[in-house]
């Protein structure tokens, strides 16, 4: 045998081992892909299972604020009514009343009742007095419903002795109208009136959702409002009553459905989707994963790259993705109202005394007639142009938020070096008044039903206050003062909130 001849025996053996080395290396590595691929499903299922219901959550909590602002918006434009002083004090029923000065009274409370009427879709917008003569905006159909017992009906939807004012839906049986009835004294009763449709805008459901069914109820789970317009009226379906009934804030998730809720007053904002829905992605994942698994056999390692990135990836964005739109005012780009409160609450809260900070609500002026003039589509440019705004004015220390339709909110985190009052009230003055002009140099135009302003109301910690609430609850007079004196500015806060230690002294 030559040499070459004795080498071969070798070379063979060489190449066996290395074969066999392959295979045992390609049979572990498809063994763990196989158990990681097991243990990331499980993990996958329960990691998503828990995303899906904080999610779930947060956006019902969104809806319930939603919610929450939009009465709240609607009695302030009730109680709007109470700026004529005859409206409170004229009773109709009062015997001694000279019928010439009491047409002339009523014709005054109607003028001024339907100016109101028209800042929104109401349907009825006046006054019944107890012998049910009425003033205002009170449409046939609702003359109709309640014939003459309009005054005592109406008495009876007052559920909130505190304040002398309730919500009410359902009446005789027709969920189409949404009242809210305030007591003007013991012979009148003011009430509003719109349809349940209106609510459409306040249930908007975020996209990375779109198969969640959002639906508002009554204590006896009537619904009120909900997206399949045929729907209103009916009771809540079986499935999701017994899921939830008795709970006032509540996530509940198995095999059928996820669904949460939320009180808001007398009523209940309720989200649902089939857990199929939610554990589709998951499932066709499941799937993708163990045919990848079997390819893996031949293309071990190439595929165990590949399972590492067709893992992670997906999951990492999504999640990403819900995180973002779950914080996010998607809209604009700036903290929703719950992300932009706990931010700047807890920046408040964890700031020294001796810091300075300045919380500026900013309110469109004349976004309604934006609205109204160009279309919704038009209102949502001037709001995606006011996170524009904010963003180029404030700097990225400053926290920016939009609380409410046309209204924002920036906590100014930037200027704490400033140490003297005066000179930190002129820095937030400054940034205040580059917001005015923006939006007059923005906004300018011939036809002055398209010019847009901003009034603003600013406060500063810790003088007009330390917590985010008292900061928000000045602002806000603050701003009532902007609009009261004609809009297109700013003011100051003039509230003063004692330092703690000066407040327990005199306790």
């Amino acid at each position: 045998m030559s040499k070459k001849d004795v080498r071969r025996p070798d070379l063979k053996n060489i190449r066996k081992l290395q074969v066999l080395m392959i295979l045992g290396y390609a049979l572990i590595v498809i063994g763990a892909v196989l158990l990681v691929s097991l243990l990331a499903m499980r993990k996958t299922d329960e990691v998503l299972k828990n995303k899906v219901i904080n999610l779930t959550s947060s956006l019902n909590v969104q809806m319930k604020l939603n919610m929450d602002s939009y009465l709240s918006r609607m009695e302030t434009i009730a109680m709007l009514a109470f700026g004529e002083e005859q409206a409170y004090t004229y009773d109709a029923t009062d015997p001694d009343n000279d019928e010439y000065e009491a047409i002339n009274t009523e014709k005054v409370i109607t003028e001024k009742l339907f100016s109101l009427c028209i800042m929104e879709n109401f349907v009825d917008y006046g006054i019944v007095y107890r012998n049910n003569r009425t003033v205002g905006k009170i449409s046939n159909g609702t003359m109709t419903l309640f014939g003459d017992r309009m005054f005592t009906e109406l008495s009876s939807m007052i559920s909130r002795p505190r304040t002398n004012d309730g919500w009410a839906a359902g009446y005789n049986n027709d969920y189409k109208r949404i009242y809210y009835v305030k007591q003007v004294h013991d012979n009148a009763v003011l009430f509003i009136s719109f349809y349940a449709s209106e609510l459409d805008a306040v249930f908007d459901n975020p996209e990375t959702l779109s198969d969640m069914e959002i639906t508002l109820v009554d204590s006896d789970y009537n619904m009120i409002y909900s997206e399949r317009s045929d729907e209103v009226g009916s009771p809540l379906p079986e499935a999701l009553r017994t899921r939830i009934e008795g709970r006032s804030s509540a996530s509940v998730m198995d095999n059928d459905y996820l669904v949460t809720v939320n009180n808001c007053g007398e009523w209940y904002v309720v989200c649902s989707i089939p857990t199929s829905i939610i554990l589709n992605e998951k499932n066709e994942m499941q799937w993708f994963i163990y045919a990848t698994a079997t390819v893996a056999m031949l293309l071990a390692i190439l595929l165990g790259l590949f399972f590492s990135y067709r893992i992670t990836n997906p999951i990492m964005r999504i999640v990403s993705t819900l995180d973002t739109k779950a914080s996010a005012d998607l809209l604009t780009g700036v903290f929703n109202k719950r992300t932009f409160e706990e931010y700047a609450g807890n920046c408040l809260e964890n700031s020294l005394g001796s810091e300075r900070r300045a919380l500026i609500i900013i309110d469109i002026d004349n976004f309604k007639g934006v609205n109204d003039t160009l279309g919704h589509s038009g209102g949502d440019k001037v709001l995606e142009r006011t996170g524009q705004i904010l963003r180029e004015i404030f700097t990225e220390d400053d926290y920016l938020g939009r609380v409410g339709g046309d209204e924002f909110c920036v906590l100014v985190n930037s200027g704490v070096n400033i140490a003297d009052a005066e000179n930190y009230k002129d820095y937030i003055a400054y940034k205040c008044e580059q917001l005015c002009e923006t939006f007059r140099s923005t906004y300018a135009g011939s036809d002055s039903s398209y010019k847009i302003s901003v009034s603003i109301g600013a406060a500063v910690s810790p003088g007009n206050g330390r917590t985010f609430s008292e900061l928000y609850a000045a602002c806000d007079k603050a701003l009532y003062e902007s609009k009261r004196v004609g809009k297109d500015t700013y003011r100051f806060s003039d509230v003063t909130v004692q330092p703690a230690a000066e407040s327990e002294g005199e306790l």
